[in-house]
């Protein structure tokens, strides 16, 4: 997996100050995408064990929330493995500190529910790690600058954790 760029102190991708990875790599592209240059799998560089301590030497401080996971696309197939384990050294080392990721794919694609190249043997076992996921593809026409923490009104910002523990979508946000 290659990272496309690393954003810390980042107040736009998820609640409080926190520490933003977007990964490489993405099948979707959404027309007006603000990322399309991490569509491309190898653009970056390569997510090193030294990249990942730089990432987790930034969510030290006592104020920074907590790890956004953006792309590119975190649940394309070949992101998923290296992800997992780093979002298992993140949590095993702050586990009082939240995860949020962006997704072009929704929650049912992710679990399998609807087919999708997202629903993998290790899918669930990276949703669970997460805290909330915002789902859905960006979609020009429904542009909505108004939204919290989404770029378009089909996109749904989910409280992962409720949503697994009573198998219905619970929102984070409406």
């Amino acid at each position: 997996m290659n990272v496309a760029e690393i954003k810390t102190n980042d107040i736009a991708n998820g609640e409080g100050v926190r520490t933003s990875l977007f990964v490489s790599g993405c099948r979707h592209h959404c027309p007006d995408c603000f990322n399309d240059m991490a569509w491309d799998f190898a653009y970056g560089r390569p997510f090193t064990k030294e990249i990942q301590d730089e990432i987790l030497d930034s969510l030290k401080p006592g104020w920074i929330a907590g790890l956004s996971l953006l792309g590119g696309e975190p649940f394309e197939p070949e992101n998923q493995k290296p992800l997992l384990d780093f979002v298992k050294r993140f949590k095993a080392q702050y586990p009082n500190k939240t995860i949020w990721c962006y997704s072009g794919f929704t929650l049912e694609e992710i679990t399998g529910k609807l087919p999708s190249r997202a629903y993998t043997e290790i899918s669930a076992e990276l949703l669970r790690q997460m805290d909330v996921l915002v789902d859905g593809r960006y979609e020009k026409a429904l542009k909505n600058i108004s939204l919290k923490f989404r770029g378009s009104e089909n996109q749904r910002v989910i409280d992962v954790q409720k949503t697994l523990a009573q198998k219905k979508i619970i929102l984070y946000l409406n």
